[in-house]
């Protein structure tokens, strides 16, 4: 796969539109490589003017045209579409699905024999800090996987892992941001109701959420328990704080909160 190639978008919703402004705003490609379509005529008119690419009304086309191919519709539109452009699938095309649920096997299924790469992105990647989970179907190579990632690498950052582990990346980064939401706004109401006014408390623990996880991201091999060591000094205040959260279990907690995701997410792929 090399950086000439042109891609194609079925679909051009939040997440597709992310991948494409990312893929633009970094050069990795120029916008005359990629191409997007969408059924509805107005839809892919106002689509082509947000994004500044091409978007044409007939999905076969675009994969007659393309190296690349980005399914990005919803779940349950996904086996229609693969039926209607699997013909014009030639083993030389790449398709990479972003819809959530849906393996690898199902794909190949229905396309049978083709390249196949799954992703796993998360929201934040509307503000180019998503992380993805990436893997590859039984006839991708590492290669394919590999310029997946490095694409995937304009919108956040992106790991590699097997079939069997996408339902736990789907729990951890697909819907581990609503989690970090939801820590923040308790710990803003807890402020709030200790006597800050919201906004503020808000903003305190917005950024505190920021520089430490910008912390976690550049320790080096420090160990995340040093982190905490650091700060949660024996006999101060945040020792008492991380004395409570021992206390409640928190880590019980987390991995309730992981492991039934993981199982939600598992039934909705069967």
């Amino acid at each position: 796969m090399n950086k000439k190639c042109k891609i194609g978008f079925i679909g051009c919703g939040k997440m597709a539109s992310a991948i494409i402004k990312g893929t633009i705003l970094s050069k990795f490609l120029p916008k005359e490589n990629i191409k997007g379509s969408e059924v509805n005529c107005e839809i892919a008119e106002l689509a082509s003017q947000r994004l500044g690419i091409e978007v044409i009304t007939d999905n076969r086309a675009l994969v007659m045209e393309s190296d690349i191919i980005f399914i990005a519709t919803k779940p349950n539109y996904a086996a229609s579409v693969l039926e209607e452009i699997k013909d014009e699938l030639t083993p030389d095309k790449l398709l990479v699905s972003i819809c959530a649920g849906v393996s690898t096997s199902k794909i190949e299924k229905i396309i049978g024999m083709q390249r196949v790469v799954r992703v796993m992105p998360n929201t934040p990647a509307l503000v180019l800090e998503g992380m993805s989970g990436v893997c590859k179907g039984a006839y991708a190579n590492e290669e394919d996987a590999e310029f997946v990632i490095e694409l995937l690498s304009n919108i956040g950052k992106a790991v590699e892992v097997t079939e069997t582990q996408m339902d736990i990346v789907t729990a951890i980064s697909g819907s581990g941001p609503a989690f970090f939401y939801k820590v923040i706004e308790d710990m803003a109401r807890a402020g709030e109701k200790l006597g800050l006014d919201y906004e503020k408390s808000l903003e305190l623990a917005t950024q505190t959420a920021i520089g430490s996880a910008k912390m976690v991201m550049q320790r080096g091999e420090v160990p995340v328990q040093t982190l905490i060591d650091n700060v949660a000094t024996k006999g101060g205040c945040t020792f008492v704080g991380i004395s409570v959260m021992n206390n409640e279990h928190s880590d019980k907690l987390f991995y309730d909160v992981i492991d039934q995701t993981t199982k939600k997410a598992s039934e909705l792929g069967k």
